[in-house]
C-alpha cells in the first residue's frame, strides 16, 4: 500500500527493462520522448517519459518536486507512479492511458471517434476538475501552463486526465508572483499575460485562458485557427462563434437556433475563460459551476479578443503576436524572450 502512495525510484537499468530497451515509442513532447512499458509482476502498463538532458532543475530539485507531484491522487489527473534520476538520465513513470490524447478525437474526421454533446460536456467537466485540483487541492499550487488537447489523456472509459504538468511549477497558494523562468506554453493556447505583463500577472488564471481555448476547440470540433477556411470570417473560431452568439436577426430565426444547448454552453464558458485581462476570467472553481449548470443562466461576456468591429485577421497561425506587439511595444524585450524560448 505504501508503494502505491508514493512514486517508486527506479534505476536506469530498470527503465530499460520496463520499456524493453525503448522498443515502443508512444510520442515525442517538448520535454522528451514517451515510451510504453510493462511493470512486473502484474503486467501493469505504464508510459515512461524520458526527459531531455537540458532539464532546468538539478537532481535534488527534481527528486523534491517528484515527491510533491507523486502525492497527487485525483481521478482527472494522470498519476505519477515512479521516477529515475541517475546523473543526467531522468525519467517519469506514469499510468498508461489506452484512450490516447483528446486531440485525436475532437479533430478527427472519423465519425466513430466523435463524442456526443453529453460526453463532451462530461469530459470538459472532468478536465476542469483536474485543473482545479492542481490549483487548489494540493499542498502546493501546481500551475500547468500548457493546457491543450494533446495534454489531455483518456482512459479506457474515456475519463479525461490532465497530463504533462511538468516540473518546477509548484508555488505556495496565494502567491501571485510567478518568475519569468517558469514561462512555457503552446502558441494558440498561451495566455496574453505570458507575453506581456500589460494584461495582468501570470497566475492560475493563465491556465484558465488555455482551458478556454481548449473548450472552444471541443465545441467547434476543429482547431481555433483555420487560415485555409473558405470564409475568412470563420478562420478564427472564437471570433466567429462570438458573433454568432451575439447577432440579432430580424424575424423569428436566430443564428444560434441550430446550436445544441451544450455546444452553446461550452462556447460561452470558453469565451469567459479567454478574456484578455486575467482578472476578468473566472477561476476554475467558477468554471466547474458554469459547466454543471444550464445554459440559460449564463450571460455572454465582453468580446474577449483584439479586433475591430469585424473579425480577427489570422495569417499562418492564430498567435496574438501582432496584436500584442502593437498594443504594448514597450514589452518588446519580454515578447522576444517568449518567442525565442
Amino acid at each position: 500500500m505504501q508503494q502505491m502512495l508514493v512514486p517508486i525510484r527506479y534505476a536506469y537499468t530498470d527503465i530499460t527493462a520496463i520499456t524493453s530497451h525503448f522498443r515502443d515509442k508512444l510520442g515525442q513532447g517538448g520535454y522528451g520522448s514517451v515510451y510504453k512499458g510493462v511493470l512486473l509482476p502484474g503486467d501493469l502498463h505504464v508510459a515512461i517519459k524520458m526527459l531531455e538532458g537540458n532539464s532546468n532543475c538539478n537532481g535534488e530539485d527534481f527528486i523534491s518536486e517528484v515527491s510533491t507531484i507523486g502525492r497527487i491522487h485525483h481521478v482527472n489527473v494522470v498519476r505519477l507512479m515512479g521516477f529515475c534520476s541517475e546523473e543526467m538520465r531522468r525519467a517519469l513513470v506514469y499510468e498508461y492511458m489506452p484512450g490516447g490524447s483528446l486531440d485525436k478525437y475532437i479533430f478527427s474526421s472519423d465519425k466513430e471517434k466523435t463524442f456526443s454533446w453529453d460526453k463532451l460536456n462530461e469530459i470538459a467537466l472532468g478536465i476542469a476538475r483536474g485543473i482545479d485540483y492542481l490549483h487548489q487541492g494540493c499542498e502546493m499550487q501546481i500551475l500547468h501552463f500548457d493546457i491543450k488537447p494533446h495534454n489531455i489523456l483518456l482512459d479506457s472509459n474515456f475519463v479525461p486526465k490532465v497530463a504533462d504538468f511538468g516540473l518546477a511549477k509548484l508555488y505556495p497558494r496565494g502567491n501571485s508572483f510567478v518568475p519569468l523562468s517558469a514561462l512555457r506554453g503552446t502558441i494558440g493556447y498561451i495566455a496574453p499575460e505570458m507575453i506581456s505583463r500589460s494584461f495582468g500577472v501570470i497566475s492560475s488564471k493563465s491556465d484558465v485562458y488555455s482551458f478556454g481555448m481548449l473548450l472552444l476547440e471541443m465545441a467547434g470540433g476543429r482547431r481555433n485557427a483555420n487560415p485555409n477556411a473558405a470564409n475568412s470570417s470563420q478562420s478564427y473560431y472564437p471570433s466567429w462563434v462570438y458573433d454568432r452568439l451575439t447577432e440579432q436577426q430580424v424575424g423569428d430565426i436566430s443564428p444560434v437556433d441550430d446550436m445544441h444547448e451544450l455546444e452553446k454552453k461550452l462556447c460561452i464558458v470558453g469565451l469567459w475563460c479567454i478574456q484578455m485581462k486575467s482578472h476578468d476570467r473566472p477561476t476554475m472553481s467558477d468554471v466547474i459551476e458554469m459547466l454543471e449548470g444550464g445554459v440559460d443562466g449564463l450571460q455572454m461576456p465582453s468580446r474577449p479578443f483584439f479586433c475591430d468591429e469585424g473579425h480577427v485577421h489570422v495569417d499562418d497561425s492564430y498567435h496574438l503576436s501582432s496584436e500584442l506587439t502593437a498594443i504594448s511595444e514597450e514589452e518588446d524585450e519580454l515578447f522576444c524572450f517568449v518567442l525565442l524560448n
